[in-house]
């Protein structure tokens, strides 16, 4: 071979093409810039701890992408496709989150939510180490471990894409975290826990939000596509790492999951390290030459009806479904209309118990310090008495406005929350306090099985019955009560058609159903009277069967705070 005549300083200023470069090899030898190959030709020579260490990896990030609980096929072979609810799909598609192995759950709101990790870890080196024992028996040629590499990788990598996507599109969309409601603006700084305070420096800035979800999503869409999953990789590594610090930071307890994609994403950036690194470190030119199959035929078909109903279904359909659930539905806000002429915050300016005035004091437990009716169907009152703390992040899939707790969890200094049902003929609310007090254990052992970042579907059959509002077996229903009149429930009708026709769906009605078995709460039975608003009278019976006597004059307040332009839910 004629090698060509190249100058030191050329040489040293890197200014020699890959052909030049390829010419002045010795024959038999390969430099570090290699021309491109046949697919189905080998990429590495694979040495024996190489492949030891690939069947463990092989077994371990199987076990960890692909589901392994027969209530998700269930699940997803009973989705009533025609009336879909988002958050069907999005439970599809977090079909990570529901991996158990021996009883034990992947994610919880503890370092002890990785014991699966472990435990999958050491079930994929026995089953690796079988599989070295059996292959000792039958020599296997290299191009078998890349073909064998190559769909570990497809795995991964749609299940990463598909899994961040439907996470992604609550923020796209900013229903995960909330713009502040008007009882924790009013709510003292000091009696928001940390997670609160994180989650609602994200939900006072929704289009950043957006622009998190943004990232996310496009993150997810280039793992679809072999020559894009670089770049979707480094986007999910670098987001998703952050959130899982963020939780550790702030104890926000959902760290498990946002980890479980940072797993996924190192993985898939392994790939690339032997070339970033001699092209970035030693700074040798670099041509990429990676292995993939060479599909043929029917075969090529099936990659492209795959891949094409994956796409329509998680980036298209599910926009559409998280889209409509952001406007009518929102998943963590309830979604009815609260009663026009009563939104607002208010001043309490008279307040009697059985008759008896109580003057205004900071330090009374029973007296109300301020209310405020928001554009939902929630009444927020404050007193000195405390209430039980719930740690929870308001997540979930609950169907029913009393089940959507985000206004009240993560909040103390005495704020009590009231879902109100109105009687508009007789001018009747049926009040339910939100916060239930004894639920909070059933909520703390929630979040130990079932962290997430928007709300998890457990598959385990009590997380997925918590979800949905049904009791379980810690939580004894009551028996009904009838409290609410049957010609008053006619005044107030159903909850399930409140909302517009569109956002309607199969799990919606079902939901709601299964979370209107009467369970105990606090209950209020309220008259009001009101002609502009300015000013609301409130008698009737409080939660302790005391006659109260309610005066509400109108608080014009400002707020720093400027409203977004980007809001859920249609309240008008």
């Amino acid at each position: 071979m004629a090698i060509p005549n190249i100058s030191p300083e050329r040489a040293d200023l890197g200014l020699i093409s890959p052909e030049e470069l390829l010419d002045t090899q010795p024959s038999g030898k390969q430099s570090a810039v290699t021309a491109p190959v046949p697919a189905t030709e080998q990429r590495y020579t694979w040495t024996e701890g190489q492949k030891i260490l690939f069947r463990i990896a092989f077994v371990f990030f199987v076990s960890m992408s692909l589901p392994n609980n027969v209530d998700w096929y269930k699940e997803v072979i009973a989705l009533d496709w025609l009336h879909l609810h988002y958050r069907d799909l999005y439970d599809v598609a977090r079909f990570g989150s529901g991996l158990t192995l021996f009883g034990n759950k992947m994610f919880g709101s503890t370092l002890n939510g990785y014991a699966t990790w472990i435990i999958t870890l050491l079930f994929a080196t026995v089953v690796g180490l079988i599989w070295t024992g059996i292959a000792r028996f039958r020599r296997k040629e290299a191009r078998e471990y890349n073909w064998l590499y190559y769909w570990l990788r497809v795995i991964v990598r749609y299940r990463a894409g598909i899994g961040i996507i439907g996470f992604g599109f609550t923020k796209l969309m900013p229903t995960q975290l909330p713009y502040p409601s008007l009882g924790v603006l009013n709510t003292n700084f000091g009696d928001l826990t940390a997670q609160k305070i994180y989650w609602l420096s994200i939900g006072i800035a929704p289009w950043y939000e957006a622009f998190t979800g943004v990232v996310e999503v496009l993150a997810g869409a280039l793992l679809f596509f072999r020559a894009t999953t670089f770049w979707g990789s480094v986007l999910l590594f670098g987001a998703l790492a952050d959130i899982v610090y963020v939780n550790l930071a702030y104890d926000g307890g959902v760290h498990g999951y946002s980890s479980y994609f940072v797993l996924l994403s190192g993985f898939l950036l392994i790939y690339y390290v032997k070339d970033i690194y001699n092209l970035l470190i030693r700074e040798r030119p670099t041509i990429p030459n990676y292995f993939y199959p060479a599909l043929t035929g029917w075969q090529q078909y099936v990659r492209i009806g795959l891949k094409t109903a994956t796409i329509g279904i998680f980036l298209v359909l599910l926009y559409w479904l998280q889209y409509v659930n952001f406007v009518y539905d929102p998943y963590k806000q309830p979604a009815q209309k609260g009663i026009k002429e009563l939104r607002g915050n208010y001043t309490v300016t008279e307040f009697r118990l059985n008759g008896k005035p109580l003057p205004y004091s900071p330090l009374d437990s029973v007296r109300w310090q301020e209310a405020t009716f928001e554009k939902w169907t929630t009444l927020t009152f404050k007193t000195a008495k405390p209430v039980e703390l719930d740690l929870s992040n308001g997540g979930g899939a609950p169907m029913r406005d009393i089940n959507r707790t985000f206004e009240l969890t993560g909040v103390a200094g005495g704020q009590r929350v009231f879902y109100y049902e109105a009687d508009p003929k007789n001018h009747v609310l049926y009040l339910q306090d939100k916060n239930r007090g004894a639920r909070n254990q059933e909520n703390r052992e929630f979040l130990a099985n079932n962290s997430d970042l928007g709300g998890n579907r457990n598959n385990q059959s009590g997380g997925r019955r918590r979800e949905r509002g049904e009791s379980t077996t810690s939580e004894k229903p009551s028996v009904p009560d009838n409290w609410i009149p049957k010609d008053a429930l006619a005044n107030i009708g159903p909850e399930d058609p409140k909302i517009a026709a569109i956002a309607r769906s199969t799990r919606r009605t079902k939901g709601i159903e299964a979370e209107s078995k009467p369970v105990k709460r606090n209950r209020m039975i309220l008259h009001y009277q009101t002609t502009d608003g300015k000013r609301v009278i409130l008698t009737g019976i409080n939660e302790n069967k005391d006659s109260i006597y309610v005066v509400l004059d109108r608080a014009n307040r400002k707020y720093a705070l400027s409203e977004s332009t980007l809001k859920a839910g249609t309240y008008e």
